[in-house]
């Protein structure tokens, strides 16, 4: 039997994968101060330790041991301050985990994101959906194989687009697709309807995320491009409430 995280049946094979990439034998901590080794992380690893900025070294669980405690905190405290939810009290070692099993990993999946309502959605909603986002259903309720694919890739997906499912796609890409297929419309009358994309955007107006109307009240969309994030269906009122932040601007865009 798969298990259910967030609502979606997952393999014990991605369950593995998940556990080395939550929990690597060789793990980044950020220093601008220390030597040591450095290397380039994987997207996964990268993904888990939020290894976007700064100078990284990297250890193993009996180099990270032997350093003398005063620099293991401050290691730990500064990994904390990236955003990296393992590293705040003790790094998960491969040895740790193997003691306590997967209830860690799970939860670092789970923390703060809703679990996907696409078994809710009724089958009359998914055959209207079928002529604007083919491809929604089948997307809806999966986890990616890993880091990379992100939200303005499973809309085109979900939009039928080849390939995109599999893609990291950046800005440019996505705001041409959205220029060639979609018209911008006014209003949320359209908001249960399918085929509306979602579109948010910084005071500068560069696309920051984005997500698709199937109808019936939802919408379809991938919360980031990293390996714990899910394709998902939430209400449309959820979709929006889920990423609102400061200073970003809604717009919406009909599929034509």
């Amino acid at each position: 039997m798969p298990r259910i995280v967030l609502g979606i049946g997952v393999s014990a094979a991605l369950v593995e994968s998940w556990r080395e990439w939550f929990a690597p034998a060789m793990q980044p901590f950020r220093s601008d101060a220390l030597t040591g080794p450095r290397q380039e992380p994987t997207r996964e690893v990268r993904d888990t330790f939020q290894m976007y900025n700064g100078s990284w070294v990297w250890f193993d669980e009996a180099e990270f041991e032997a350093l003398p405690y005063r620099v293991r905190r401050s290691l730990l405290t500064k990994r904390e301050a990236t955003g990296s939810e393992n590293g705040r009290r003790f790094p998960w070692w491969p040895s740790l985990l193997a003691r306590v099993g997967d209830g860690p990993v799970i939860e670092y999946v789970e923390e703060g994101v809703a679990p996907s309502r696409h078994r809710e959605v009724s089958a009359s909603v998914w055959r209207a959906a079928r002529s604007v986002v083919p491809n929604a259903k089948e997307l809806a309720g999966t986890f990616p194989p890993g880091s990379g694919p992100n939200c303005f890739g499973t809309v085109m997906a979900g939009a039928g687009v080849p390939g995109a499912a599999s893609e990291w796609v950046v800005c440019e890409p996505f705001e041409e697709w959205l220029a060639s297929h979609t018209v911008p419309i006014r209003g949320t009358e359209s908001d249960d309807s399918p085929g509306v994309v979602l579109v948010w955007r910084n005071t500068q107006r560069v696309v920051l995320h984005a997500a698709v109307t199937i109808g019936g009240g939802w919408a379809f969309s991938k919360p980031s491009q990293s390996w714990c994030s899910p394709r998902v269906v939430w209400t449309v009122r959820d979709t929006i409430a889920l990423n609102r932040h400061p200073g970003e601007t809604l717009g919406r865009y009909r599929m034509v």
